[in-house]
C-alpha cells in the first residue's frame, strides 16, 4: 500500500526557535495526482514543501516518497534526483540566454549529450519557448520567466514535482498557459503537490487539496469528497417581474437559507439546503406562483467558499 503513495508523512514538525511552523503533519499524496496545498500567509505551506524537497531538516517526523525514506544526508541521492522543486523566488541569470540556462541545469543533472540536447527541445516545447531559445533571459515576460523556471524544474525528469506559488503575480493568461502545462505533465504520469493563492486555478488543475492553518493541517481529502461534504448547493434565480414578489415566495420555502442579491437586475444567488427534488419543487411551486422566471440555475459554493467557511471554523 506504501508504495501506491508518492508522500507519505508521519508527525511531520519543524520548530523555528519558540515558533512551531509545521505541527504534526500526517500528509497523503497518491501517486500521478495533482494535490493542492491552501491556506494563508504562514499557514507553514512553504516550511512543509521546503521539507518535502529536501530543503529543510524536519524538527521532528518522516518523509517517505515513494516508500523510501528521504534523508538530508548522502544516503540516498537518487531519490533527491528524482524530484523536481519549484521555489517561489527561485533567481533566474538574466545575462544568459534560454538555451544556456537550461543546458547549464542539465549539466548539473548529468545530462548527457545527445540526450541533454533531446531533452532541452522537449521542454522547451513543452513550456512553449522554442522560439525564445536564444534570447537573453532579461528580455523575457514574467509569464515566460516562470515557465522557464518550470522548465528547468523538469529538465531531469523528476517523478514527483514541489511547486511553490508557480502562478504569483502572473496575468490570467500566463496562469492559463501555466495550469495548462501541469495538466500535460500529469498526463504523463507525474505526481504534482502545488500551493497557490488563486484556489480557481486549484480547482481546476488538483484532483484532492490540503488546507493549512497555523502549522496544522486541518483538512485533506479528494475536490470530489470536499465538495460533496461542505459545498452547499445555490441557486441563481432571475425573473423578469418584482424582485420582491420573488423573495416573498422564497421565504415561505423550507431549504431557503438566505439569498445575496446580484448585481445584474432582479437576480439573487439562493442559499439552498435541499436536494434535486427539492430545488425542482422550488422552480414548480414559483411557476405556479406567477413569478416570470428568466434564470434557474443550481450551482455549488466553490473551493474559495469552502476555505474561508474552514478558516473561520478554526479561527471563531
Amino acid at each position: 500500500m506504501e508504495r501506491e503513495l508518492a508522500i507519505a508523512t508521519y508527525g511531520l514538525t519543524k520548530q523555528f526557535d519558540r515558533h512551531i511552523a509545521v505541527n504534526n503533519i500526517e500528509l497523503r499524496v497518491e501517486s500521478g495526482e495533482v494535490y493542492g496545498l491552501i491556506g494563508p500567509n504562514g499557514a507553514g505551506k512553504t516550511t512543509l514543501i521546503r521539507m518535502l524537497a529536501a530543503a529543510e531538516e524536519p524538527t521532528i517526523g518522516e518523509i517517505y516518497i515513494h516508500g523510501d525514506r528521504l534523508l538530508r544526508d548522502d544516503s540516498n541521492p537518487r531519490l533527491k534526483q528524482r524530484l523536481g522543486y519549484l521555489p517561489d523566488d527561485f533567481p533566474l541569470y538574466d545575462d544568459l540566454t534560454v538555451w544556456d540556462y537550461l543546458d547549464y541545469f542539465a549539466r548539473l543533472y548529468r545530462l548527457r549529450q545527445p540526450h541533454r540536447r533531446r531533452r532541452l527541445q522537449e521542454v522547451l516545447e513543452l513550456v512553449q519557448l522554442t522560439s525564445k531559445r536564444h534570447s537573453l533571459i532579461a528580455t523575457l515576460s514574467r509569464g515566460m520567466k516562470q515557465r522557464l523556471s518550470l522548465a528547468r524544474t523538469i529538465i531531469h525528469e523528476p517523478i514527483l514535482l514541489l511547486l511553490d506559488e508557480p502562478v504569483s503575480g502572473l496575468d490570467p493568461i500566463a496562469r492559463m498557459q501555466f495550469r495548462e502545462i501541469i495538466k500535460v505533465l500529469q498526463a504523463a504520469g507525474m505526481t504534482i503537490l502545488i500551493s497557490s493563492h488563486v484556489l480557481s486555478d486549484l480547482a481546476e488543475l488538483c484532483s484532492s487539496v490540503g488546507i493549512m492553518e497555523l502549522g496544522f493541517l486541518v483538512e485533506s481529502a479528494s475536490l470530489q469528497e470536499l465538495y460533496k461534504r461542505l459545498s452547499r448547493q445555490q441557486i441563481v434565480i432571475s425573473t423578469l417581474g418584482d424582485l420582491e414578489a420573488l423573495k416573498g415566495e422564497l421565504k415561505n420555502h423550507p431549504c431557503v437559507e438566505g439569498w445575496e442579491v446580484l448585481s445584474q437586475k432582479n437576480s439573487l444567488r439562493v442559499d439552498f439546503s435541499g436536494g434535486d427534488e427539492e430545488s425542482a419543487e422550488l422552480l414548480r411551486s414559483l411557476v405556479a406562483a406567477g413569478i416570470s422566471l428568466k434564470e434557474f440555475h443550481c450551482t455549488a459554493e466553490d473551493l474559495e467558499s469552502i476555505f474561508l467557511k474552514l478558516g473561520h471554523k478554526q479561527v471563531s
